[in-house]
């Protein structure tokens, strides 16, 4: 891999710029470490997904600007994020993702308001009396 590949990764208001490049396995999130970013566990799962799923946990280095959305959002952006770009960099690693489900962007977000309702789906308060 001769310079830095990247790509972008989104998930409902959340947007992962994610540039890759031969490494140890360095993961950064906006100047942090990603265990600092993400607290929880299972979000820093979220992120070493793509990299256990091809085994390449310490074989690049990941520096990432995620704006907007939730911290979950965010991580999950991340993850297709890295899993896009680790195709760019080997088309070998796309059928191993692809099968894990990690190539997929989740298609769901928030329900509009509809008019006559208090939120997307719940009514006003019925008072029969």
């Amino acid at each position: 891999m001769e310079k830095q590949k990247n790509t972008i990764g989104r998930r409902k208001e959340a947007v992962a710029r994610v540039y890759i490049n031969k490494g140890t396995g360095n993961i950064t999130v906006n100047d942090k470490d990603y265990k600092n970013y993400f607290s929880l566990i299972y979000l820093q799962n979220q992120v070493e997904l793509p990299f256990k799923t091809i085994d390449a946990l310490d074989k690049f280095d990941v520096k990432v600007n995620a704006q907007g959305g939730g911290i979950k959002g965010q991580a999950e952006a991340i993850k297709l994020g890295i899993a896009r770009a680790l195709c760019e960099v080997n088309i070998e690693f796309r059928p191993a993702l692809k099968a894990a489900g990690l190539l997929k962007r989740d298609p769901r977000g928030v329900e509009r308001k509809k008019p006559g309702k208090a939120k997307a789906r719940r009514s006003f308060q019925f008072s029969k009396r």
